[in-house]
């Protein structure tokens, strides 16, 4: 399982003309899934999100967790984090998960970071989405359960 976590001062998914997600301040997440991903590595990478502390105290070091500044969370996943490059122009997608396999760790994922008492909007798994941000930082970190 693959996590690009982008401290955010907003965020917003659009499917269709219609706001499907969209959070003040936190971090937006794109969410990857390959097939060997099981609920261990949905729980390993929802207390990391939960836990990381990536916001800024008094003085000026990340030293505050989003549960401490009363950040949200907008969760969109994100397939194409598994993309292999390595031959040809046009990327290979069979590290991916399958649907039937990562929309229920995504949405298991997203129940986690419920779970752990954060606010959690989301896209719509599947859907051709626009994602809007203002990266915060910018603060870009990559979890990965593996």
């Amino acid at each position: 399982m693959k996590v690009v976590l982008q401290r955010t001062k907003q965020a917003s998914v659009t499917v269709n003309q219609e706001v499907t997600g969209s959070i003040s301040h936190g971090y937006m997440l794109l969410v990857g899934i390959t097939h060997e991903d099981t609920l261990k590595d949905v729980d390993y990478c929802a207390r990391k999100v939960a836990e990381i502390r990536l916001f800024e105290d008094e003085e000026g070091k990340m030293n505050r967790s989003i549960h401490e500044v009363g950040g949200q969370i907008l969760s969109v996943s994100q397939f194409t984090l598994y993309a292999d490059t390595k031959k040809g122009r046009r990327p290979s997608f069979v590290n991916a998960a399958r649907p039937d396999i990562a929309k229920p760790l995504w949405d298991a994922f997203n129940d986690a970071l419920r779970e752990n008492g954060l606010h959690v909007e989301t896209g719509i798994f599947g859907a051709n989405m626009e994602v809007a941000l203002v990266n915060d930082g910018p603060v870009t970190i990559i979890i990965e359960s593996k």
